[in-house]
């Protein structure tokens, strides 16, 4: 068992049992009962980074229940330990966020949905996966390409510093 702190708002986050259990191993559509899960775990996974780049991360002030109703939330863990948001366009998925718990970092998690999401785009029929990542957060600029995904640009909006990455998916 590995115990999950900093989720304050999320008595159901105590614990994750074994990442060989087969529900943590499993990547599902949110439920509506899911939401306060899917904000404490983007909370926790995104609130280290306020003082580092000055502004809080769009993740952390998305409507999560739209979101998880208009079905672009899809989870892993019981209790919910990560996440990812994707949308899909005509011609790729965007994904839109993914959030680890803190306590859950290093097991796998974020692997499992990265190639979730790989999975869902071919499912889909899309033959590209498009993200962004604050530059100020540079464990994800070292993440994504050892995942595939190729440099696209720098472009800041608004408050936002972002690098653009995609991934053919041939």
């Amino acid at each position: 068992m590995v115990p999950l702190r900093g989720c304050s708002d999320c008595a159901q986050i105590a614990t994750v049992r074994g990442m060989d259990d087969q529900e943590n191993e499993r990547v599902r559509p949110a439920r509506a009962a899911d939401v306060p899960a899917v904000r404490a775990v983007t909370d926790a996974a995104y609130r280290p980074y306020i003082e580092r780049i000055g502004v809080v991360p769009r993740p952390m002030e998305a409507d999560h229940g739209a979101d998880v109703a208009a079905g672009r939330v899809f989870v892993t863990g019981d209790p919910v330990v990560g996440l990812v948001v994707v949308e899909a366009f005509a011609d790729h998925l965007f994904l839109d966020s993914v959030a680890v718990h803190p306590a859950a970092h290093g097991t796998g998690v974020g692997r499992r949905l990265l190639r979730f999401v790989e999975t869902h785009a071919r499912e889909l029929g899309l033959g590209e996966i498009r993200l962004y990542t604050n530059a100020m957060m540079w464990e994800n600029r070292r993440i994504y390409p050892k995942y595939g995904y190729e440099l696209v640009e720098r472009r800041v909006d608004g408050p936002y510093d972002r690098i653009h990455y995609r991934k053919p998916l041939g």
